[in-house]
């Protein structure tokens, strides 16, 4: 959202830190948090000239958002303002630059760190963060662009899923079912659940690991190889096609295994161990860094497009780990394959509108019950529930 920083007190070294005095708080599909709102004045090295004032929060509680054992140092968001602020009167960390700064309304991202050993002791390239456009030295050939169906996530049309060689044959909209997103927040490659039981038969019957236990998939366990050994052979390549911005064309990103089989820790300096980078969701098709880390990704709001392009740092050992193609015809799909979001922040103002009015209809029966209670005859000669009928005649 605008920038935020975790701490167990909301004390800044910076002079020019000023508390408005406001608690603040976000909710996302996965966990919230809640803090103090502050502004402070700002600067990006090697970014746009000159400081520029934002709204900064400091983290006091959160659940279920950071992971565990983590130790973060804070958050930035980049959505649309829907989502990135906790109500209308917080301007977002990037709307802040694109308004005082007069730079493009484009950011674009480059996550690297794809393919590295999980017991390497050399530190991974962070990658890369482009304020107001791209920056062409950091991936090759062209950009593919696909429409932003609404403005809340970066939310895109994705129209067919390929295992191998291997297309799902799904009906295109249960790719998008409540949403289909970019979301370099989220780090698996999340799909529904019809689409992510699809993925992983076809897996099982085109690769040589039919035995491999329900816990590697569900993400329960991890499936270890003898150091020196890779489990890339037996895992097929993972294709995703994207509406393009002419709607009659679709373009092709896809992963090699390299990128959704990811070393997490070794055993006894013997084993090598790995995740599965898929999971299943309820709640829409997520491309999170997963898939991210294979390339340049270009967030256009200005021209309402997501770009992708190869990355320069996708590659592990020589060999590249993604591919782009296209252009392909979508005469094969429906013309919409979105079914249409479902906008949590509208479901949140119901769900407080619906708790408001039966608050104030509690409210109203409690009184029922407490003013007759007031109203007693003078004489004592009659009950309470007399009381009742007297007070109401009245």
């Amino acid at each position: 959202a605008f920038i935020t920083v975790l701490m167990s007190a909301p004390v800044f070294s910076s002079s020019t830190y000023q508390s408005v005095g406001r608690t603040v708080g976000v909710r996302y599909t996965q966990g919230n948090w809640e803090g103090e709102l502050g502004i402070d004045r700002v600067s990006i090295p090697n970014g746009p000239n000159g400081t520029f004032i934002i709204n900064i929060a400091a983290i006091l509680s959160s659940e279920g958002f950071f992971l565990p054992g983590i130790n973060w140092q804070g958050i930035l968001g980049l959505a649309y303002p829907m989502l990135a602020r906790p109500d209308s009167s917080v301007e977002p960390f990037f709307d802040s630059l694109v308004q005082q700064l007069g730079i493009p309304d484009i950011f674009s991202l480059q996550m690297c760190g794809a393919g590295l050993s999980a017991s390497s002791t050399a530190d991974p390239i962070g990658g890369s963060l482009i304020i107001g456009g791209a920056e062409p030295a950091l991936y090759q050939g062209s950009v593919w662009y696909t429409p932003i169906v609404e403005e809340w996530y970066y939310q895109v049309e994705v129209l067919k899923l390929e295992v191998g060689d291997q297309n799902l044959d799904l009906d295109c909209r249960e790719y998008n079912t409540d949403k289909a997103i970019v979301d370099s927040g989220t780090t698996l490659l999340r799909l529904p659940v019809n689409v992510f039981n699809a993925v992983v038969d076809a897996i099982t019957r085109t690769s040589l690991i039919q035995d491999f236990s329900s816990g590697f998939w569900d993400g329960r366990k991890y499936a270890c190889w003898l150091k020196g050994e890779t489990p890339w052979r037996f895992f097929p390549k993972l294709s995703i096609y994207l509406r393009a911005t002419n709607t009659s064309q679709s373009f092709r990103i896809t992963i090699l295994p390299q990128l959704y089989i990811q070393p997490i820790t070794d055993v006894d300096g013997t084993l090598d161990c790995f995740r599965f980078g898929l999971s299943s969701s309820a709640n829409g098709l997520v491309i999170g860094a997963t898939v991210m880390e294979g390339f340049y990704v270009v967030f256009d709001r200005a021209q309402r497009r997501v770009g992708f392009a190869l990355s320069n740092c996708a590659v592990s050992g020589g060999v590249a780990l993604s591919e782009i193609a296209g252009p392909f015809s979508a005469a094969d799909v429906a013309s919409n394959c979105s079914v249409g979001p479902q906008k949590e922040p509208l479901l949140w103002m119901i769900s407080y509108a619906l708790m408001a009015v039966c608050a104030v209809i509690l409210v109203v029966l409690l009184l029922l019950l407490v003013l007759p209670c007031r109203c007693r005859a003078r004489s004592g000669e009659i009950t309470d529930e007399s009381s009742l009928v007297r007070h109401r005649i009245k």
